[in-house]
């Protein structure tokens, strides 16, 4: 079954396993949907460059999807101040 005829469960499975296994991504955590020719990613990755290498990565494996990347970028700076525990 090429990729264009899979169920779209199997899709976001083959898409799920090209981010995490490409070098680039190694994502794991990021959730993928697919919609017909639609991909939808959501979830939370460490910075940018990251968050385009997705696309990047799903446009060599899938060409001719439309991505919707609504991966966010986790904020990892260092609080600004103490918190306090009580």
């Amino acid at each position: 079954m090429t990729p264009e005829h899979e169920t779209p469960q199997y899709r976001a499975a083959h898409l799920r396993r090209a981010l995490a296994e490409d070098p680039r991504t190694a994502e794991m955590g990021v959730r993928v949907n697919v919609r017909g020719d639609d991909v939808h990613l959501s979830g939370e990755v460490t910075c940018d460059q990251r968050r385009t290498e997705l696309e990047t990565v799903l446009h060599e494996v899938a060409p001719g999807v439309r991505v919707h990347n609504d991966v966010r970028v986790a904020d990892t700076r260092e609080p600004a101040r103490r918190e306090d525990l009580r």
